[in-house]
Parts: structure tokens; sequence; C-alpha cells
């Protein structure tokens, strides 16, 4: 059998990110009666990070050390691959000693060629492109609360970044409503859906939503761009006034870290329609799920 990747979003059909989904819901509810089961016993992720990160970090980390297994946490600046060795070795090199890859970059294409060159499991833990990981854990909180979501509409707004785009891969695979509101520039590419809709007017596109999502103006590596993008963006603030105009029982997501008083006001993201808290700890039951899914092994 070939190896199985979580490169991007529709690496898995609808059947089986829902069965993902499922089964991360039980595991939130076998840990929380300290039943979780040791399924990934003697196993081990190799973690690569050449981008910062707190949550992809934590939550991979402690999801092995919960499933039964252990994760290596890789500084690439301090591995080989900081001093020039290509990365398809760097992936033979770590098929041979760990049984999954997880890796964190800020280029697609490096994803890929380790995924190419590997012959265990890679995980796309952030790139340019794709945020695959964060989705499961929305897709989860967003079933948790609301059940069926194929005929519910969710809203991004802001820039048109990774998240967004793996966005789009779920109204793709789930059925669901997208509507982007992005500003003129920073839309995501062409995008050929059904599901997915671009409104001009951030304050038409919440309209009678269901679940309003956005991401911090400035991603990591654009920070000389902030001052004009706060310029740019700031019709596009997810504040109290925009979502009166979205449901009475709309969520809001935020992928993390936010900035305050920027993309959200601190009355949205702290008051009673926010879930990211409970999204952000999604994170770890998402991703024990995608383990045991590219892992198969006995389950308890």
């Amino acid at each position: 059998m070939s190896t199985r990747h979580f490169l991007n979003l529709d690496d898995v059909n609808r059947a089986q990110l829902l069965g993902i989904i499922q089964r991360a819901i039980e595991l939130k509810a076998l840990h929380a009666r300290d039943q979780g089961p040791r399924s990934l016993q003697g196993r081990t992720l190799a973690m690569i990070f050449e981008k910062a990160s707190t949550r992809t970090r934590v939550s991979f980390a402690t999801a092995m050390t919960h499933l039964g297994g252990q994760a290596l946490d890789l500084d690439a600046e301090k591995m080989q691959l900081g001093r020039g060795e290509p990365i398809e070795d760097t992936a033979r090199v770590l098929s041979q000693i760990v049984d999954a890859i997880m890796i964190r970059t800020a280029a697609q294409e490096r994803i890929e060629r380790m995924a190419r060159s590997a012959t265990v499991p890679v995980i796309n833990g952030l790139s340019d492109s794709a945020h695959p990981c964060q989705l499961l854990a929305d897709l989860m909180t967003w079933i948790e609360h609301r059940g069926e979501v194929e005929n519910r509409v969710a809203v991004w707004l802001g820039d048109g970044n990774n998240v967004c785009r793996s966005w789009i891969d779920a109204a793709r695979i789930m059925g669901f409503p997208l509507r982007l509101a992005c500003p003129e520039g920073y839309a995501p590419p062409s995008i050929n859906s059904e599901h997915v809709q671009h409104y001009d007017d951030p304050w038409r596109a919440v309209e009678d939503a269901d679940l309003l999502l956005t991401d911090v103006w400035t991603s990591m590596g654009q920070e000389h761009e902030q001052a004009e993008r706060q310029r740019i963006f700031s019709r596009y603030q997810v504040n109290e006034q925009l979502l009166q105009r979205a449901r009475d029982d709309v969520l809001f997501m935020h992928c993390l870290p936010a900035h305050r008083g920027e993309e959200v006001s601190a009355g949205v993201i702290d008051g009673p329609h926010s879930v990211v808290w409970q999204e952000a700890g999604n994170r770890l039951h998402a991703q024990k799920a995608l383990l045991e899914f590219l892992l198969p092994g006995e389950k308890g």
C-alpha cells in the first residue's frame, strides 16, 4: 500500500474527513474520562519547524504522548537542513528512523518534495498555501456546536491567506457555502467552485451568516507590509456592529494568534459568540485522530 500523506485538506475525501472529525470528538470524550487509547504505542513523530509555532508544536507533541508515542521537536536551523542538506535526503533518512514527519515551513513546494521522497506519512503543519490541520480543528468545533454544516453559511473576512485557502477546500469537500470578503488584490487565486462566492462588501457578505472567520492581516514574513495592510483591511474588521448583521447564534473563529483592535475587536473574540479557545484546544484531539488515520493500528 502506498504511503498516505496529509499535505492539503483534499488529500482526504468527505467520508474520510468526517471519519477523522468524528474520531476526534470521540477521543476528546475519552480523554475527559481519562480513558484515552494508547494506539500509537512505540511510534515516533518527527516535527520539523522552519517557522515559529505554538499551537501546532504543543498539540502534536501532546497528541503523541496521549496516544503512547513520542514526538521529536526539531529546529531546522539545528539540523543538517540548516546547512544545506537537500530536503529529499532528510526525508529519506528520517523515513528509516521515525514513523511520520510533520513539517511547518514557508513553502508548500518543500513539503511536497519531502513527501515525494519519504516512505512514511508527511503532514503539512503549515505552509504558505495551506493549513489543513487547522481546518480539522475548525470543522470539528463547528460540528460540535451545530451538527450538520452542509447548508450553513461560513464567511471569511480579510486576507485570502493559507487558512482561507484551506477553508475553500473544506467548502468544496463538505458542500457548504463559503463567502469570501477580501480587499482587491488580497483574495485567493481564482476559484472554480460552486460553493464559493466573492463579496466586495463585508457588510453584505455577513448577512444571515452562521460562522464568521478571520485571521491576522499581516502573516509571518509580511511584517514590512503591516502599516499598508492595516490601512487596506480596516473595513474588514470583525466587530460588534458587523456581528449584528449575521444570525443571532453566529459563531466566531480565529486560528490565533489574534491582534485585538485589528482584524477583530476584543468584544467579539472575548464575547459570547467566540469559540476560539475551544477551537484551539481541538487542535489536540483533531491531530490525534489524524495521526491514527495515517498510522493505523489497534484503537482503544
